[in-house]
């Protein structure tokens, strides 16, 4: 069964070359991902020709109608998935910052926990309807800091107001974002709203055991 869903755009993010589209559904405020899992069926990314929106990437805090099935491939943790369905996307207009509020994240974790990754066996263990694999958090510019590493990727980190780790060293993902900070750009509003997710299970070279979940950080949105 389908339907047309409505959803304000908060991740627009590199994902194997092309991208990763999440946002909160206005009906019922939770997160969506529209997963291309028919056509990726090893981690559901959406190509260019899919997420076209009036010839244009979909931007963040644009409104999208977007055709999607009741469910989707949750590749054994992700809660938020739905599958894209035949059907062109729309931007039905654009929702304010101050309209993101409500969602935002007030625990004193992003994504379960203050390390910048999740194993999959914990979160099959969180109950589905408190399994989160995406989320936002409002940060202020003090609290949020970028380094560049040694591979030339942009790495972002956010303390809480009480000066601890919630996040370190995570990938930043935001093609916009990552683009600006090449051009020698940095963050001059006060306040940012971050969209966290987490990637599919990766293992790098040196690791052992369980391939974990890492958190990136897939969407800033600047705001005063």
């Amino acid at each position: 069964m389908s339907s047309l869903k409505k959803i304000i755009c908060l991740a627009n993010s590199y994902k194997q070359n092309e991208r990763c589209i999440a946002g909160i559904d206005l009906d019922t405020g939770k997160w969506i991902r529209p997963i291309c899992d028919r056509q990726f069926p090893e981690d559901g990314r959406v190509p260019l020709r899919i997420r076209l929106v009036e010839h244009g990437e979909p931007k963040p805090l644009d409104i999208l109608e977007i055709p999607l099935d009741n469910k989707g491939n949750d590749f054994g943790f992700e809660s938020e998935n739905f599958s894209v369905l035949k059907g062109k996307w729309k931007c039905l207009g654009k929702a304010k910052v101050e309209d993101i509020f409500p969602y935002c994240n007030n625990s004193e974790y992003i994504l379960h926990n203050n390390r910048k990754y999740i194993y999959p066996s914990y979160l099959k263990r969180v109950p589905w309807h408190l399994r989160r694999t995406i989320e936002i958090v409002k940060v202020k510019k003090h609290n949020f800091s970028f380094v560049q590493d040694k591979r030339g990727k942009f790495r972002g980190s956010i303390k809480s107001n009480h000066g601890y780790w919630l996040l370190n060293n995570a990938k930043i993902t935001d093609p916009e974002f990552m683009k600006n900070l090449e051009n020698g750009y940095s963050p001059t509003a006060n306040n940012l709203l971050v969209t966290v997710s987490l990637s599919l299970p990766y293992a790098p070279e040196d690791w052992e055991g369980e391939a974990p979940c890492w958190k990136l950080i897939a969407n800033i949105i600047e705001f005063d």
